[in-house]
C-alpha cells in the first residue's frame, strides 16, 4: 500500500510515464525496506537495552545476598545464603505460574490481571518475552527484601512458603494497581478519574517493590519476634553484629550497580523521542538523568549516615553507611525520572534521617530485624512515595507520563496537591492489602509451628542444626585425606608457664 501511494505521488514527477512508474516503484520500494530495517533496527535496540537492565537487576539478587550473609552471624551464613538461591528460584516458577499474568496479562480490570498464566498466549503485541524477565527480576527483589528480616530464626519450608506466595500474588497485584495500563490507580490510564485525575507515579517501585517487601519482612519479624539474645532482660538492646563488614561493603556496591538497570531500566525502551516546543531529543536523556538522580540521592543519603550516626554514637560505621546509602536509593526509586538532580539531594538526604529513626523506634518497640529491611525498604520508600508527589517536575511528568494535559505534579513544584493526595492514598492501600494478605500467613504459619526454629537450634546456628555443616569453619573428618588415615601433624605451643622458686623473695 505505501509503495503504490508512493509511485502515484513520484511518477509524474519523473521523466516519462512508464519510466516513471518503474522507477518509483522501484524506489518506494527502497525506501519501505529502509522503514522495515529501521523498524526492526529500534526493536532490536530497545529489546537489548531491556534484556541488559533486566540481568543488572537480577545482578542485585548476588548483592541481597552478599549482604545478607555479611550482615548475619557466621553459624547462619548457608542458611541465609540458600535462602536467597530459593528466593529467585521459587520466584521464576510462580511468577511464571501465576505473577506474571495477575500483574500484566491484559485486558483486564484494574484490581487484577487474568491473562498469560504460565505465559499461554504470549507474547501479546505489545509486550515480549524481555518484559517477563525483566518483572521477574522485580518480583524476585520484593522477596529478597522480605528475607532479611526474618532471618537467623526463621524454618527452611516458610521461606519456601512465604516467598512464592509473594511473587506469584502479593506482589503482582500491587504491581498490577500502579503499572498495569489497566490499573485502577496507573497514570497511564487516560480515563483514571479515580485518583484526583492523576494516578500515581511510582516509576520503578519505591512502594511496589520497597513497600511490599518491607511491609512483609515487618509483619514476618514482629510475629516471630527478635532473636535470642537481641534485648536483655531489662529490655534494654544488645548488637548482634554481622560477621563480615566486607561481605555488606561488597553486596552494597553490587546492589549500587544493579540499582541503573532497576531505575534507568523502567523506561523500557530507549529510542522514544520526546517533543518540547518544536525541539526533540531522545528518551536516552531521561534515562541519563534518571541516573544521575539515583546517584545522588543514594550518595547524599550515605555521607548523612556517616556524620548523623557519628554525632549520635561517636564512631564511624561503615555498616550504617551501607545501609544509609541503599535508604537513598529505595527513596528515590518512585520519583528518579521525574525530579531534578537538586531535589534528588534533598530526598538522599531526608531518607537518611528517616532510616535513623525508625531505627530508634524499632529498638523502643523491641523489633528484631538483621538487616533493618523493614526499616529501610519501608520506611524510606514510603518517603520516597511522598517525595515524588513534592517534587515531581511538571515537563517531566508530562515527558514520561504523556497523553493527559494537565496532570498533577509536585506541590512544592506548582502542582497542587492532588499528586499528594494520591500518594498518601497509594501508602496506605499498600500497608492494608500487604497486611491483610502476608500478616495471616505468617500467623498460620506461626500456629502450626512452621516459621520459628527451636530455641536450641537458633543458639546452635542453622547453618548446623538445619544444613549439617558451617560455611566456614573446617572440618577434619570430611578431608578425604583424613578418612585415608593420612593425619596431619599438629605442632603444639611449648608451654610457657613460669615455674615458681619458692626459695625467691618473690614466691612470697
Amino acid at each position: 500500500m505505501a509503495s503504490l501511494t508512493c509511485s502515484a505521488e513520484l511518477g509524474p514527477l519523473l521523466i516519462g510515464a512508464a519510466n516513471g512508474t518503474a522507477i518509483s516503484d522501484f524506489l518506494c520500494g527502497r525506501f519501505d525496506s529502509v522503514s522495515n530495517q529501521l523498524s526492526d533496527t529500534a526493536f532490536a535496540v530497545d529489546t537489548t537495552y531491556l534484556l541488559f537492565s533486566a540481568y543488572l537487576v537480577f545482578a542485585m539478587q548476588l548483592g541481597f545476598a552478599m549482604l545478607c550473609a555479611g550482615s548475619v552471624r557466621a553459624k547462619n551464613t548457608m542458611n541465609i545464603m540458600l535462602t536467597n538461591v530459593l528466593d529467585a528460584a521459587a520466584g521464576g516458577l510462580f511468577y511464571y505460574l501465576f505473577g506474571f499474568a495477575f500483574a500484566f496479562g491484559a485486558p483486564s480490570n484494574g484490581f487484577i490481571g487474568k491473562h498469560f498464566f504460565g505465559l499461554k498466549e504470549f507474547p501479546a503485541p505489545s509486550y515480549d518475552y524481555s518484559l517477563f524477565l525483566y518483572q521477574w527480576a522485580f518480583a524476585i527483589a520484593a522477596a529478597g527484601i522480605t528475607s532479611g528480616s526474618v532471618a537467623e530464626r526463621t524454618q527452611f519450608v516458610a521461606y519456601l512458603i512465604y516467598s512464592a506466595f509473594l511473587t506469584g500474588f502479593v506482589y503482582p497485584v500491587v504491581s498490577h494497581w500502579f503499572w498495569s495500563s489497566d490499573g485502577w490507580a496507573s497514570p497511564a490510564r487516560t480515563d483514571n478519574d479515580l485518583l484526583f485525575s492523576s494516578g500515581v507515579i511510582d516509576f520503578a517501585g519505591s512502594g511496589v517493590v520497597h513497600m511490599v517487601g518491607g511491609i512483609a519482612g515487618l509483619w514476618g519479624a514482629l510475629i516471630e519476634g527478635p532473636r535470642i539474645g537481641r534485648f536483655d532482660h531489662s529490655g534494654r538492646p544488645v548488637a548482634l553484629r554481622g560477621h563480615s563488614a566486607t561481605l555488606v561493603v561488597l553486596g552494597t556496591f553490587l546492589l549500587w550497580f544493579g540499582w541503573y538497570g532497576f531505575n534507568p531500566g523502567s523506561f523500557l525502551t530507549i529510542l522514544k523521542a520526546y517533543g518540547d516546543g518544536g525541539s526533540y531529543y531522545g528518551q536516552w536523556s531521561a534515562v541519563g538523568r534518571t541516573a544521575v538522580t539515583t546517584t545522588l540521592a543514594g550518595c547524599t543519603a550515605a555521607l548523612t549516615t556517616l556524620f548523623g550516626k557519628r554525632l549520635l554514637v561517636g564512631h564511624w560505621n561503615v555498616t550504617d553507611v551501607c545501609n544509609g546509602l541503599l535508604g537513598g536509593f529505595a527513596a528515590i526509586t518512585g520519583g528518579c525520572s521525574v525530579v531534578e538532580p537538586w531535589a534528588a539531594i534533598i530526598c538522599g538526604f531526608v531518607a537518611a534521617w528517616v532510616l535513623i529513626g525508625c531505627n530508634k523506634l524499632a529498638e523502643k518497640l523491641k523489633y528484631d530485624d538483621p538487616l533493618e529491611a523493614a526499616q529501610l525498604h519501608g520506611g524510606c520508600g514510603s518517603w520516597g512515595i511522598i517525595f515524588t508527589a513534592l517534587f515531581a517536575r511538571e515537563a517531566y511528568v508530562n515527558e514520561v507520563y504523556p497523553g493527559r494535559p494537565g496532570r498533577p505534579h509536585g506541590l512544592f513544584m506548582g502542582g497542587g496537591g492532588k499528586l499528594l493526595a494520591a500518594h498518601v492514598i497509594q501508602i496506605l492501600v499498600i500497608i492494608g492489602w500487604v497486611s491483610a494478605t502476608m500478616g495471616p500467613l505468617f500467623y498460620v504459619l506461626h500456629r502450626l509451628k512452621l516459621l520459628r526454629i527451636s530455641s536450641e537450634d537458633e543458639m546452635s546456628g542453622m547453618d548446623l542444626t538445619r544444613h549439617w555443616g558451617f560455611a566456614y569453619i573446617y572440618h577434619e573428618d570430611d578431608d578425604p585425606i583424613q578418612k585415608e588415615g593420612f593425619k596431619l601433624r599438629r605442632v603444639e605451643p611449648a608451654a610457657t608457664t613460669p615455674t615458681t622458686n619458692h626459695d625467691s623473695p618473690s614466691a612470697v
